[in-house]
């Protein structure tokens, strides 16, 4: 009963984050109003100005090549591997990490499924292949960063050291939204649908590892190898 209960609150958890994520994508596949008109005026509003700002558009453009999901799940994966061999925290490391690569695979398919064009930008100050909803950055990184909370949530002591990591994490989501607007690459939508995406598949992720025991983690490791 336990489990049951624990594997409906994941299936829970799953519908709340599809029905905003596909509310979103109706609104940016059917270009309704208002959302496209903010999303083409914002986009132009940014880019104008980092145009205007080189300094601010090097560090974008520096942000940009040091967000690549890549780069993030390499760190992060370093994370999960320290934990499995420095914490005993076995089962919480392959949740992490299985949790990261399924969000990774994830954002890309949903991509071609909705197949949203890029801005178009006059004069663009960089250049991205592929779709653009949702924005890849903001969904790896919201995914990398949840996850990286429940992971280490158990090690933070007191009331500061959880407020500081909720923060750096809040940060670094944050200045990739805007990384990704203000170098025309990404509609502020997409940055929205990212984040919802990323959230919510990692709470729903955890729902259901919390019904773990050590004889799934066998499972885990047939099915790995």
């Amino acid at each position: 009963m336990q489990r049951l209960r624990r594997l409906t609150r994941a299936l829970v958890y799953g519908v709340l984050v599809a029905v905003p994520v596909t509310a979103l994508v109706f609104v940016v596949r059917s270009k309704a109003n208002p959302v496209t008109d903010f999303d083409a005026a914002a986009i132009a509003s940014a880019t104008a100005y980092t145009r205007s700002h080189a300094a601010f558009r090097d560090f974008l453009l520096g942000w940009e090549w040091t967000t690549q999901p890549i780069r993030v799940y390499l760190v992060t994966t370093a994370v999960c591997a320290w934990m499995w061999l420095r914490r005993n925290e076995k089962t919480r490391a392959w949740w992490a990490f299985l949790t990261m690569m399924v969000g990774w695979n994830l954002a890309l398919v949903i991509k071609y499924l909705v197949q949203r064009a890029r801005p178009v930008v006059e004069d663009p100050i960089t250049k991205a292949p592929g779709y653009s909803f949702p924005s890849g950055h903001v969904a790896n990184m919201t995914i990398a960063m949840t996850t990286m909370l429940v992971l280490l949530w158990p090690l933070l002591r007191g009331t500061s050291s959880k407020v500081a990591a909720i923060a750096v994490a809040v940060g670094m989501v944050v200045m990739t939204m805007i990384d990704r607007i203000w170098l025309g690459v990404h509609f502020p939508s997409d940055t929205v649908g990212g984040v919802i995406l990323g959230v919510g598949l990692v709470l729903a992720s955890y729902a259901g590892y919390q019904n773990w025991h050590p004889k799934d983690m066998a499972n885990v490791k047939e099915v790995v190898r």
